[in-house]
């Protein structure tokens, strides 16, 4: 086992909801930035606040993955620790590319958005007019985006019979906690390997129950997603998987970066349980747009660092993204489009989290402050999701946000 260390670090997560968007707030944080120098003396500072936190909250907790943490675009602090293959003990690097789960929900949006700047498509525009056989109306790209479409979810109307759902509500007493649903599915379940054309092939076929009428709440659904990136394959003419290299990963400098499909199977590599038992194979880990990114922390810093830009969409796109969509419910949660959002008084914070099977994926844009913190993994571990508070080092205030993927 290896460590690669630069300098010590920090990091976070959260959750989010919205309808009508702040635009003031967003406008804000949307603007292109130019990043200044950190100084030799400026890293050492965070760097020696931010170790002793990565070390109680993560290393001493289990982790098994790699962390980055930057200001300005420059990284403060990098580690890899652990094990990309338990049982072959090869060491996690640089270069080791990880299932970023629902992070992977970012590409899909701002790729959307740049259609959208090319005038190839429409957000108002229902999906319908892209996948005609689609068996829901009034059903816009924007209701995908947003997570206001009302579907159901893919990941249990296609496994069929019963499955577990966990969400985040308020109790009595106004604390967020996790409470567990069982989600029953009256159509049989999907045999084989299902793709995102048999996902909209099932939703035909059985068409199932909706979750609300399009537009009235926020739901989060991976279905949403995976439908977007059928759209997008319509759009452009070209496979998903393709698109998404040749026109983000490539350009933008992530070497490592890829959409895992259909025909990666022969190089599935497996995630781990807390115990290092690993996942096995299943059949929906072939659908992407809602997850399926695999990419690793530097990367995804070269991404931080084109949407600070404002290059890879305009700043008034990224300010229509990072305004929250679903107000029905107060709080600081919200969702923008492919974004979920924290919106505090002092500033709002854009993230998005993610969990499939063993993976972890956490990218915390603290954009007032131009710090970023990005943390992968391949074996679950639920700590990642509680390091608001190492958001202090950058923003000078100790956060106690929950967080979710």
């Amino acid at each position: 086992m290896q460590q690669f260390k630069t300098i010590p670090f920090l990091i976070f997560l959260v959750l989010a909801c919205s309808n009508t968007p702040k635009k003031n707030i967003a406008k804000k944080i949307a603007k292109p930035v130019q990043f200044t120098t950190i100084s030799p003396k400026e890293k050492d500072y965070y760097a020696s606040l931010i170790e002793p936190l990565y070390k109680t909250m993560l290393l001493q907790k289990g982790f098994n993955g790699a962390i980055i943490a930057a200001k300005n675009g420059e990284i403060v602090f990098e580690d890899y620790h652990g094990w990309y293959d338990y049982k072959k003990k090869d060491s996690i690097t640089a270069l080791t590319p990880f299932h970023i789960a629902s992070t992977s929900k970012t590409f899909t949006a701002m790729v959307v958005l740049r259609l959208m700047e090319q005038r190839k498509l429409n957000l108002d525009d229902n999906v319908q007019k892209y996948l005609p056989t689609f068996p829901y109306q009034n059903i816009t790209i924007k209701n995908l985006l947003t997570h206001r479409s009302g579907l159901p979810n893919y990941v249990h109307f296609m496994e069929g019979g019963s499955t577990v759902e966990v969400i985040r509500k308020k109790n009595k007493k106004g604390k967020t906690i996790s409470v567990k649903r069982v989600v029953t599915s009256k159509q049989p379940g999907f045999v084989g390997i299902a793709t995102n054309r048999d996902v909209l092939q099932f939703m035909i076929n059985y068409k199932p129950v909706v979750e609300a009428s399009p537009n009235k709440s926020f739901h989060y659904c991976n279905t949403n997603f995976a439908l977007l990136a059928l759209i997008i394959e319509k759009v452009t003419n070209i496979d998903f998987p393709r698109y998404m290299m040749d026109s983000v990963f490539i350009p933008l400098g992530m070497k490592s970066s890829y959409i895992f499909s259909i025909k990666d199977t022969a190089n599935y590599h497996p995630s781990y349980q807390p115990n290092w038992a690993p996942f096995k194979f299943e059949k929906l880990d072939c659908v992407y747009g809602d997850k399926n990114v695999y990419s690793t922390v530097r990367d995804l810093l070269q991404w931080d660092k084109a949407l600070y830009a404002g290059t890879f969409v305009s700043p008034k796109s990224l300010e229509m993204a990072y305004a929250g969509y679903s107000n029905e419910k107060r709080g600081e949660h919200n969702y923008g489009l492919g974004w979920r959002l924290i919106e505090k008084p002092e500033g709002t914070i854009v993230y998005h989290n993610g969990w499939w099977h063993g993976n972890n994926a956490v990218f915390y844009r603290l954009i007032k402050d131009t710090a970023t913190i990005i943390i992968t993994g391949n074996k679950f571990n639920s700590n990642i999701y509680k390091a608001s508070k190492m958001s202090s080092v950058f923003t000078g205030i100790v956060d106690t946000t929950k967080t979710i993927e």
